[in-house]
């Protein structure tokens, strides 16, 4: 979506074949400047090296999208020490090392825009969600509290909090069985550039999205 308006996009990813062949996909869908880089947000020193290809392939940094996402749901006694570390990591932490190494810029450049990809579990617990419900809530907490932090200083933060979307996530893509009804990427992506176009006088700081139609069966976010 924002390779069609013009801008100039990096993205990241844990596996570098996977990074290649998204850029690939992009630029000969859009016509537009994409570089990717492969790294894992939750690793600091990763996400530092990330800032700085973006730095030297694109000379500075105007917008963050934090996107990365990880969901292992099972309850509290079954879950591994493990999984809860990756999806705290992944999902909080990893949020925090992006955004920190953005503000850095946009502070001293004088302005900037960060939008945190967070769910409907960030506001509403399900069981077999208290791993995925605790970064949601906290990424929750985080964006609200960061967009305090930065506000004065011409920095916008957004959160978008969509219901049930069809991707790859938790291994369901667009094409799974039962999942015609949720929300396609395209909905969320478009969600960020409607965000992106509004004035800069005004910060719309919290969207919350759901499908039209619901699951037959599951909780209805």
């Amino acid at each position: 979506m924002l390779l069609t308006e013009g801008a100039e996009v990096a993205i990241c990813g844990r596996r570098q074949e996977l990074v290649d062949a998204a850029v690939l996909e992009l630029a000969a869908e859009t016509g537009g400047k994409v570089k990717g880089k492969v790294a894992d947000v939750k690793n600091h020193e990763q996400v530092g090296e990330l800032f700085r290809f973006v730095d030297a392939h694109f000379g500075g940094l105007d917008v963050l999208v934090n996107n990365a996402g990880v969901g292992v749901f099972r309850p509290v006694q079954d879950l591994t020490l493990e999984e809860w570390r990756t999806t705290i990591d992944t999902n909080l932490s990893g949020v925090f090392y992006c955004s920190r190494e953005a503000l850095f810029r946009f502070v001293t450049k004088g302005g900037g825009y960060i939008v945190n990809i967070s769910s409907l579990a960030g506001a509403n617990a399900f069981a077999g969600g208290s791993a995925y419900n605790a970064s949601k809530f906290g990424l929750t907490g985080f964006s609200e509290a960061m967009m305090q932090d930065v506000r004065s200083e011409n920095v916008r933060v957004s959160y978008v909090m969509p219901g049930s979307v069809a991707t790859g996530f938790g291994g369901h893509g667009m094409d799974g069985e039962g999942s015609n009804w949720k929300i396609w990427p395209e909905d969320v992506a478009d969600i960020v550039r409607m965000l992106l176009k509004m004035p800069v006088r005004t910060l719309v700081s919290r969207v919350e999205v759901r499908p039209l139609r619901t699951s037959k069966s599951g909780p209805k976010r």
